[in-house]
């Protein structure tokens, strides 16, 4: 059974159509994506996952139960927008925060420490929030974000103001997060990082579901049989007649001097593959999918112009 299940889900405001009846499920125990370009409906969806706004027809379930005042206490939601008070001292302001989730004064401060020092922001329990950066500002506000442990966690653009590094620790502490048992829906522009944490995807684009599936299942499906070949050979002139006698075909040198780099699209380079080693020796032979960057691009220029 999944763990939220959003069935037919319709908002309007006004004459735009927000989401025009959604239907997502996502398991228990994964990360899944949240995709879409601006205006998509995207944070619509969030906003009725956390009961600030309502559906206008269809419902969401969560572990089989309608959506209710309950589920406030198992999900922990991080905005887009940054919400914390300048003026507080950090420490001061994350118990305040812990205690609001109903986390005892003693054991907040337990288990902020363990965060704290793993974040490295110990040295920062008595700042004032506005003496912080916008990177240490963020990872306080996911701290507080999961620090009731909820059961589902709900990331909008978590990694928005990150060093590679601290993105990186970010990024880590996700999958750790999914791996001891929370489903995390992450919403995010950033391709690299759907690729590197997601499980499974969907998206939206005005309003509508247009692609759903496992991330590995959806680049297979959008293979466009791209292979990259590395050749080594004291003679390269060969390899650059070969576009006269294959279709597709892309040779260019590299920055070794005796390697050259071709690009084919073919299904089965077999033929290919047994022409080249006859010239040279094969170092390298790499299928190439389409990342989900260009998926993305690809299939929301499609609706765009389909519509």
């Amino acid at each position: 059974m999944a763990v939220i299940s959003i069935n037919e889900v319709s908002k309007k405001y006004a004459d735009h159509t927000a989401l025009d009846r959604m239907c997502i499920d996502i398991p228990e125990r994964c990360i899944y994506g949240l995709l879409g370009p601006n205006g998509a409906g995207k944070t619509t969806l969030i906003r009725i996952l956390n009961q600030i706004t309502a559906p206008d027809s269809g419902e969401v379930l969560i572990n089989g139960e309608k959506l209710c005042q309950k589920h406030i206490a198992c999900i922990g939601y991080l905005p887009e927008e940054r919400g914390l008070y300048k003026k507080m001292k950090v420490g001061e302001q994350a118990i305040y925060l812990a205690e609001l989730k109903d986390i005892k004064k003693a054991e907040a401060q337990k288990r902020l420490k363990v965060w704290f020092d793993k974040f490295e922001i110990s040295g920062w329990w008595d700042k004032k929030v506005e003496e912080l950066s916008k990177g240490m500002q963020q990872k306080i506000q996911f701290i507080t974000t999961i620090i009731h442990e909820p059961d589902i966690l709900i990331f909008d653009e978590p990694f928005s103001g990150f060093d590679p590094i601290n993105a990186n620790l970010l990024k880590d502490t996700i999958l750790e997060l999914r791996d001891k048992g929370a489903t995390i829906l992450l919403s995010t522009h950033n391709m690299a990082s759907v690729e590197e944490l997601c499980d499974s995807i969907t998206l939206i684009n005005k309003g509508k579901s247009i692609l759903q599936g496992r991330v590995g299942d959806i680049k297979r499906q959008h293979d466009t049989h791209k292979r990259e070949i590395i050749i080594r050979t004291s003679d390269i002139q060969p390899i650059f007649a070969l576009g006269d006698t294959y279709n597709n075909i892309k040779v260019e040198p590299t920055d070794i001097h005796d390697e050259v780099k071709l690009t084919t699209y073919s299904e089965s380079p077999n033929e290919l593959l047994q022409h080249l080693m006859q010239i040279g020796q094969l170092v390298a032979y790499k299928e190439v999918l389409p990342s989900m960057n260009d998926i993305f691009i690809q299939e929301v220029q499609s609706q765009n112009q389909a519509s």
